[in-house]
């Protein structure tokens, strides 16, 4: 099983798009047994608040359900999962600062697997909710391209089930 989560810095909008996205990406797959998927925020700042309207409307428009409560990354959950998946740059440097520059093999921004890479921008700045959507599902749909690459006797228990 591998363990994926998704960082931004509030986590009601990216990160939360992303494990939605990438949840409906993977159970498509038939790899919902394969995958453990959460997202965090660096900051405690929306803790317990759920996903942000307009995120969820988004996510909604594209045929993509779920709930999502804000949660606040811990070391613990840097050190329980295999890929950390950030958004932009600032997460990066968050993390990095978290981690004491330790578990860097696991740490990347989401859009390095795709071909523009760059950051996901903020919609909670931008307002531009499609644009921070198509950026989180095109760097998600690469991470999977990524993982049935790299990581495939991963999935040997879904292709047996």
């Amino acid at each position: 099983m591998l363990n994926v989560t998704f960082v931004c810095l509030g986590n009601i909008c990216r990160s939360p798009m992303a494990e939605l996205i990438f949840t409906d990406m993977v159970k498509k797959r038939g790899l919902s047994n394969s995958f453990r998927i959460s997202s965090h925020g660096t900051s405690y700042y929306e803790e317990g608040n759920p996903i942000y309207p307009p995120a969820k409307r988004t996510l909604e428009e594209h045929g993509i359900e779920g709930a999502h409560i804000s949660r606040q990354l811990t070391l613990k959950d840097i050190k329980n999962n295999d890929y950390i998946l950030v958004m932009d740059s600032s997460n990066l440097f968050d993390v990095l600062r978290l981690t004491g520059g330790a578990y860097g093999e696991k740490i990347f921004k989401l859009r390095s697997f795709t071909p523009s890479q760059g950051d996901v921008a903020d919609p909670w700045y931008t307002r531009d909710f499609e644009k921070a959507f198509n950026d989180v599902e095109e760097g998600c749909r690469y991470f999977l391209e990524f993982l049935l690459k790299e990581k495939s006797e991963a999935f040997e228990y879904d292709k047996r089930h």
